[in-house]
């Protein structure tokens, strides 16, 4: 087992085997004395030593692990250079053109935003590096397209976000086809264009993205103060909904749907865990903004962490929740009941508003008191958080000549037996009075009972002949019949039908087939 150290090497700190050290300090060591008569060897020596710091990054990376070892400092010198083959090639070049022995770089160019020859923010500049074209050609196919329907100012914004600005000395050399290694680098501080001052164009347009810069800051403190104020109200709102869902403003809360369909025994628990879940993001946004906002510090790390805990648990809570109420609509079961009818040549078909109130609500809602003089307390309204109605009406024809009505219970469960037991639950009434057939506009659910799509399908089988006039109230309770096209007007309360052989027929459609 080798020793290691952590070494700090171009601002990057590494974990580096001991042997593999001394290596890269002989290196090093080497390439500081040969640049050490250099007006530049501070500056390049760095570029170099960044470089290889970035190279370690690489290797660390793309082979997942911890530690640089000898075999990758071989690696990496071979690919920034021998001090030895680059002095032997000075000597031999004498007194020429530092830059003329340099051979082309092969590799492959890396697209980024010269800013140090921009005029603006170095688009045009770096897509000349990268096609081999004079930055000057693609200025003047960008200002012409400009006056082509302005597609020009849209893509040059679109690459401005897009590409990225060379920074380090590496990419720089990378974004213009150098290699970055000893050479390399050393040519790049003799180059005339990496050292050529920046024009007034360049330092105005610089100034101005410092003053939109500025504006931006001050836009975002705006926007964090904004989400402070509603990020505060909505945790206060969650608070109170949790509160509610405690049953702290309404004890009738459990019977509101969808809260009715979670058992009680669980429901304190998801409701925390939902909480949770909408609640961490939004302090943690709201925090965040407060630091946008006044400039304040970064949230604490160990804070950070334990909010992420907090949440994590509160997602798998819900998730474990959610799925387990999910496997309570599995299976499906369905009972029916026959109801005989009193036979009537006319049924009068209505739909009773009055609410059912149980013994607690009578007592909560103090029901006696509205009792005098013959009042009733109505209810056609159906309100966001009460259960679907789930209850449609079918009129078919009797095959035995009698009238009937058909009550099918359905409902779901985790098993059949679970399923079978909500559909008992389920309670729906209606009453028949001499010609009159009046029924309930939503089905009742025994006491503590959860809504597992509880569905009540009612088939009302009258013979032929028969007359029905049904309510306009029963319209959105029809199955298998448009209420409206025996209402053309939309003005009448009643709408007459009949019963014949080939099914129900508004009387209207059987005077004008009459007519015919």
């Amino acid at each position: 087992m080798k020793k290691t150290l952590n070494i700090n090497i171009g601002n990057s700190i590494v974990h580096i085997e001991e042997d593999a050290y001394e290596m890269l300090t002989i290196y090093l060591n080497e390439v500081k004395h040969h640049f050490s008569k250099n007006a530049d060897d501070y500056e390049i020596v760095t570029d170099i030593e960044n470089r290889i710091a970035e190279m370690f990054g690489e290797i660390l990376s793309a082979q997942q692990k911890q530690a640089i070892n000898i075999e990758d400092v071989k690696s990496v010198t071979a690919q920034m250079g021998s001090v030895k083959d680059f002095e032997s090639s000075e000597e031999s070049e004498g007194a020429e053109d530092p830059l003329a022995h340099i051979p082309p770089y092969d590799g492959v160019k890396k697209l980024y935003r010269d800013t140090d020859q921009a005029m603006v923010a170095g688009v045009c500049v770096g897509l000349g590096h990268y096609l081999n074209i004079e930055a000057r050609w693609i200025r003047l196919a960008a200002l012409i397209s400009m006056f082509i329907g302005g597609s020009g100012v849209l893509a040059y914004l679109i690459m401005w976000i897009v590409i990225p600005r060379a920074e380090s000395k590496s990419e720089k050399m990378t974004m213009r086809g150098e290699e970055p290694n000893l050479r390399g680098f050393a040519n790049s501080h003799l180059n005339p264009l990496m050292k050529q001052s920046r024009g007034f164009i360049a330092e105005f347009f610089e100034f101005l993205g410092s003053f939109i810069q500025g504006a931006g800051k001050t836009l975002f403190k705006i926007i964090a103060v904004g989400i402070i104020i509603f990020g505060s109200l909505f945790l206060l709102f969650l608070i109170a909904a949790v509160a509610g869902l405690f049953g702290i403003w309404d004890s009738n809360v459990y019977s509101y749907f969808p809260v009715s369909m979670v058992n009680e025994d669980y429901l304190s628990s998801l409701v925390i865990a939902v909480f949770i879940v909408f609640a961490v993001p939004l302090l943690a946004l709201v925090l965040f903004s407060v630091r946008v906002a006044f400039n304040g510090r970064a949230i604490n790390k160990t804070l950070s962490f334990g909010l992420l805990i907090i949440w994590l648990g509160g997602v798998v809570v819900s998730i474990f929740y959610i799925a387990k109420i999910t496997t309570e609509f599995k299976e499906s079961a369905e009972l029916a009941q026959v109801t005989p009818l009193v036979a009537r040549k006319t049924i009068f078909l209505t739909v009773d508003k009055t609410r059912f109130f149980s013994k607690e609500d009578s007592v909560n809602y103090q029901i006696e008191s509205y009792n005098k003089n013959g009042r009733k307390i109505l209810n056609d309204h159906h309100g966001p958080f009460d259960e679907p109605r789930n209850v449609n009406l079918r009129i078919e024809k009797s095959e035995n000549g009698k009238s009937e009505l058909v009550r099918n219970y359905s409902a779901q469960g985790k098993t059949f037996e679970a399923a079978l037991k909500q559909a008992q639950n389920i309670r729906y009434e209606f009453v028949q009075k001499d010609s009159l057939l009046n029924f309930s506009s939503r089905l009742q659910l025994t006491k503590k009972a959860s809504w597992r799509n509880q569905e009540v399908r009612l088939m009302l089988r009258v013979p032929v002949g028969t007359h029905l006039k049904i309510s306009r109230d029963l319209e959105w309770f029809l199955n298998g019949y448009n209420y409206w096209d025996c209402n053309e007007d939309g003005t009448a309360e009643f709408t007459e039908w009949i019963m014949t052989d080939t099914g129900l027929k508004c009387m209207n459609e059987r005077k004008d087939s009459d007519n015919e």
